[in-house]
Parts: structure tokens; sequence; C-alpha cells
């Protein structure tokens, strides 16, 4: 495969370095610009802007397409599904994310209705990269169980009050992001952003409230090795 980084004067080391404040971190442009100053890299923010949509759904790709690989190798315990408003140019849109039993999230799709043809996409584009999972947990919507039923899932559904909170924490990482970008101007700019933004969440998080001190250092330092290897 060609090199995509040999039409750019900057090095890959520092395009991935900007691709990772910005996605990961709630900073704008700006404040990533001043960042990059601070130390000696002189970029704008529209290049931050340019990098980040060029480079960022490539390093996604190469994330999920590794996650995928060894996930599909052990079988699919619990999903849970669940999807939150979120505003573009002041109309309301749907944002579903699917997140597997210890948090990761495995996909985040934008759509402009909460119906069942909706509900019907999100999961077959879930089963074709994951296969079908034991169980799913969902919230009341009845458009759930309305593709559950058409795809012959009913039986593995489980619904509860307090069951899906999983689910609905993954989304407070990216209202932190969605704040600071103050908001989208298109539904395709907020699913390739909300897409970047959970593989390289999954890429960096690492639980710290789980393990020791000591553990979360090597999995930090395994985790930033990896990032910087996509830009190699």
């Amino acid at each position: 495969m060609s090199n995509p980084f040999r039409y750019f004067n900057s090095s890959p080391e520092v395009i991935c370095l900007v691709v990772m404040m910005y996605v990961r971190y709630p900073l704008s442009l700006r404040n990533v610009e001043d960042l990059l100053a601070e130390r000696g890299i002189d970029i704008s923010h529209e290049t931050v802007r340019f990098w980040w949509n060029r480079f960022g759904p490539m390093f996604a790709a190469e994330i999920r397409k590794n996650r995928v690989a060894h996930m599909r190798g052990y079988p699919q315990w619990q999903w849970h599904l669940d999807e939150v408003f979120v505003k573009v140019n002041g109309k309301l849109c749907y944002l579903w994310r699917a997140v597997d039993h210890e948090g990761e999230v495995l996909e985040a799709v934008v759509t402009a209705k909460r119906d069942k043809a909706a509900a019907l996409k999100f999961l077959k584009r879930i089963m074709k990269t994951y296969s079908r999972p034991q169980k799913i947990v969902t919230d009341g919507l009845c458009s759930y169980s309305a593709a559950m039923k058409e795809i012959g899932n009913t039986d593995r559904q489980a619904v509860g009050r307090r069951l899906n909170n999983r689910a609905e924490n993954s989304h407070q990482p990216f209202r932190r992001r969605e704040s600071v970008m103050q908001r989208f101007r298109s539904m395709k700019t907020l699913q390739k952003f909300s897409s970047v933004h959970a593989q390289v969440h999954n890429h960096i998080n690492q639980e710290r409230h789980l393990v020791t001190r000591q553990v979360y250092k090597h999995r930090r330092s395994a985790a930033l090795a990896e990032w910087r290897a996509l830009a190699a």
C-alpha cells in the first residue's frame, strides 16, 4: 500500500499525536494548536481539522480491524444497545451505540429516525461484523422488539430498567466531546466523528479504577506503542 503520509511536510508521528489529542481528549481545534505551539510545533487549527478528517478514519479502521479479528475468536456473550438524541443544525437525529459486556464500543450508527427500520439496520450491521451474541440488553423502545422479532432474536432480548446502564454510561465520553465541539453541522460529520471517537476511546481507555498502578502503566504504555505503530 502506498504511504498515506508521503505528501505531508510534518512527520507521521506528529500527525498521529495531533489526531489522538483532538479525538481522545475534550479539546477544541484551537486548544490543540496552542498545546502544540507550546511544544514547538507550529500548525494552524485548520490543519488539525484536516488531519483528523483525513487520518482519523484510517487509524480507527486499523484499530477496529485488529479488535474484530480478536473478538470473533471468542463467543459473544452479551451486548447492550442504546440510543441518544443528538442535535444537528437544530434538528434531532439519533446516535445508536452497541457495547459489549466489558464496555467496549462495538458500533456507533447515526439515523434520522428511531423506528423499526433504523433499529433493524443497526442490528444487522453489528451482527454482520461480530455474529450473534447470546444475549442482547435494550431499553423499552418498541423498535428493538419489532426488529428482534424480524431477525428471530426475540428469545435473546432482555429489557430492564437498570440492566442497560453500561450502554447509557458509554455515551458520556462522546457527550463531553460534543459539548466542546459545539454540536455538529451534518449527519455525515457526526457519523464519522462518533465512529472514530469510539475506536480511539476503546484503544486508550484502560479502566484504571479496576487495576493496580503498575498494571495500568504497563497497559497504557502498550496502548500508546500500538497507537504510534499506526504511523509506521
